[in-house]
């Protein structure tokens, strides 16, 4: 049990090692001041923690350890790509804290010069935002929200891209023959929402009675959710899930497909932008698109509130009705006095 501080010269960085108990971690900083404020600050509180007769501390969990348990917990397929980038620019040291923060907006500025689209640095935060949610929410490593520090900005290059039933449908048919159950789940996207990898990660225990249920490991942002399906797509959820295809599949149907109907700017995840479209077009909530699309909050969903008008329309024009006329009468007799 103790602190100590060392130069690593192969990566000009000054390490702060702590051991716990049998575990090791260790924090780097770029200057040795820096090093050894931190060292102090540590030694002080670890002191204290000694002299009262309880630890009190949390033992310290690098940003890999967080993102290999997460990896391992919950289906990441969709975001291996950045979850792979981001590892690879924190590197196995920096600790979950502040330091990773300052590291991340580092990194977001970084990517912004380098000329990355908003929306593309935005899934590289959401990877640090999601660790640091669960580090806090349910595996207890860090004893404040600090993933609330930070902020996306809404991308100016946000796609809205929406299909008619008809334009789902001739996707769905013009994939080749040997990529049947690809149609299917184009169609399904459609019209249930689900992101790729929920669908090729759904088994029979997720269908029950009409619905799809998935569970928190199977989300993208780990919250249960339940999407019922329409009647006519209920026959192939039944008895045939997991679905029996891969994601190289699906890429290879859609992409055959796409061709095929001249709509090479369509990309897969347009259809969950779709069933959004057709649910505002059916006059739903937008709390019930909320819940249906699995989205963290309205504010996730106000990105399709100009699909809303009609149901907007249709809203205030069932206010109660209210009589005018004896507001007329009062502004006559007051212009003729």
């Amino acid at each position: 049990m103790g602190i100590t501080v060392r130069y690593r010269q192969s990566r000009d960085r000054w390490v702060v090692t702590e051991t716990y108990n049998g575990e090791r971690v260790q924090t780097t900083f770029r200057t040795e001041k820096e090093a050894r404020q931190y060292a102090a600050k540590s030694t002080t509180e670890l002191n204290e923690a000694i002299h009262n007769g309880k630890m009190g501390r949390k033992p310290k969990r690098t940003f890999l350890e967080a993102a290999m348990r997460w990896v391992n917990e919950y289906n990441v397929e969709s975001q291996h790509h950045h979850i792979e980038r981001v590892a690879e620019y924190m590197g196995d040291e920096i600790a979950l804290g502040m330091e990773l923060v300052d590291k991340t907006r580092a990194m977001a500025k970084e990517l912004r010069e380098s000329g990355l689209s908003q929306s593309t640095i935005n899934n590289r935060v959401q990877i640090v935002k999601r660790v640091l949610n669960l580090a806090y929410r349910e595996w207890d490593w860090i004893e404040e929200p600090l993933g609330q520090k930070l902020k996306k900005p809404d991308p100016k290059n946000a796609r809205h891209v929406y299909l008619t039933p008809s334009q789902v449908l001739m996707l769905a048919t013009s994939v080749p023959e040997d990529c049947m159950w690809v149609g299917r789940v184009i169609i399904l996207s459609a019209f249930t929402g689900l992101r790729q990898g929920e669908l090729l990660k759904l088994g029979a225990e997720n269908y029950i009675d009409g619905r799809i249920m998935l569970r928190p490991d199977q989300t993208k942002n780990g919250k249960p959710r339940i999407v019922p399906v329409l009647q006519e797509m209920r026959e192939w959820l039944e008895g045939t899930l997991p679905f029996p295809i891969k994601y190289q599949d699906i890429r290879r149907g859609f992409e055959c497909a796409r061709t095929q109907c001249k709509m090479e700017h369509v990309r897969f995840h347009d259809l969950r932008h779709t069933y959004a479209s057709f649910l505002a077009a059916s006059n739903a909530p937008i709390t019930a698109v909320r819940d249906l699309l699995g989205h963290s909050s309205l504010i996730v969903t106000s990105r399709y509130a100009h699909l809303f008008t009609s149901t907007l329309d249709d809203t205030v024009s069932n206010l109660p009705r209210i009589n005018l006329s004896l507001m007329d009468k009062r502004d006559q007799t007051a212009t003729k006095h």
